[in-house]
């Protein structure tokens, strides 16, 4: 695949800036939902902290919330790693590779 203009580069990494403005709340850990006969609370999250998972009850309403806020997080995560790559790979377009034994390739940059 033939590399990208810088000028596409640097419009996809402008769009992704767009959708992180559009993001809403945020949250990490996990939500699950039990079968209505299974003995517990039927909505829980679960997180790490400090190396400990944490579990709380939760209403079905804060149980739904909460994942949003997990899917977003999660969305960022992804957001933010291709804005990393497309970082990488604006700086090796806009700028010479400096003289070097070995050249400065793409899997040390992790773009591919």
């Amino acid at each position: 695949m033939p590399p990208l203009r810088l000028a596409q580069l640097e419009a996809r990494y402008a769009a992704l800036r767009q959708e992180l403005a559009g993001i809403g709340y945020l949250s990490h850990g996990s939500v699950h939902r039990r079968p209505a006969g299974q003995s517990g609370s039927r909505f829980t999250w679960s997180t790490k902290v400090k190396a400990k998972t944490v579990s709380l009850a939760l209403s079905e309403d804060q149980a739904d919330w909460l994942e949003k806020a997990i899917a977003e997080h999660r969305r960022v995560k992804k957001i933010l790693g291709e804005m990393r790559r497309l970082s990488r790979q604006i700086m090796r377009t806009q700028f010479p590779d400096t003289e070097r034994r070995g050249p400065l390739n793409k899997k040390i940059l992790r773009l591919i």
